[in-house]
């Protein structure tokens, strides 16, 4: 009788050090956030991983494009001073160049995009049309240098991290005119940095990056209506529908530039 009783307390013993230490392992892998839902965010593609952030940053390089050159067609026209008017010019000329290229990375990694600035962009372009003279100057810089300073952090990010070699030839493509266009801005004198640490200092963290992996096997959706914000300053060309793709690597002819073209300005 005592043989029996000591060895059920051995297997019991026995099942409650196993169960402690199962138990850490289950728990974590079951966390939502956890290791496994980085994998199950990427996918593999003939230029390399991609991943929640990258796609989230193509969207985000297409999305400044959409309102930041309309924005300097409108301060080449509007902008009371040279300084206004020249950093309107390098906003036009970066993003042009710079959409050209996000529109070709979209199109090799099979990635739908934009064709419309989304709803904070789109209350910044009406803040810029309402204002004029000097106001307007000083909205101008303000509002892009601000927009400007968010994405340089993502840009960052992106090319510390990113595995795929089209994201990160886009990402030194936009840091590259996004440095620029902050310089730029900047010069104006119109810029409140006081404004810009306090804004920085009371954002809250981005949202986790959520953009859907490239469909495997959708039919490609028909080219969207070009669309305008007002009858003088124009968005970029529509995005052309991702190319379908196969058997979990997208499928795509090598980037003809993959740096994208970039005019210099001295």
């Amino acid at each position: 009788m005592r043989s029996v009783t000591g060895t059920g307390l051995v297997v019991a013993a026995l099942a409650a050090t196993l169960a402690a230490l199962l138990f850490p392992i289950w728990s974590f892998a079951d966390r939502p956030g956890a290791g496994g839902d980085v994998n199950t965010q990427t996918v593999a593609t003939s230029f390399g991983p991609l991943s929640a952030l990258d796609r989230d940053f193509v969207n985000r390089v297409r999305l400044a494009g959409l309102w930041e050159l309309p924005a300097g067609q409108q301060a080449q026209q509007r902008g009371t001073v040279p300084a206004v008017r020249e950093a309107g010019d390098h906003l036009v000329d970066g993003h042009a160049s710079l959409d050209r290229h996000v529109r070709e990375v979209a199109a090799q990694l099979g990635l739908g995009l934009p064709d419309l600035p989304n709803a904070q962009q789109q209350q910044w372009l009406r803040e810029l049309s309402s204002a004029r003279g000097a106001a307007y100057d000083r909205k101008f810089a303000n509002i892009l240098r601000l927009a400007h300073g968010k994405v340089f952090t993502v840009v960052a990010q992106v090319r510390a991290t990113t595995r795929n070699s089209l994201v990160r030839a886009l990402a030194d493509d936009a840091n590259r005119t996004v440095l620029d266009h902050i310089s730029m801005l900047e010069r104006t004198g119109f810029v409140d940095f006081d404004a810009i640490a306090e804004d920085a200092a009371t954002a809250s963290p981005p949202p986790s990056p959520s953009a859907p992996p490239p469909s495997l096997d959708a039919v490609p959706a028909p080219s969207p209506t070009p669309v305008t914000p007002s009858p003088t300053y124009s968005l970029p060309p529509p995005a052309t529908p991702p190319a379908t793709a196969t058997g979990g690597t997208t499928r795509a002819p090598a980037p003809a530039g993959s740096s994208g073209e970039q005019r210099q300005h001295p």
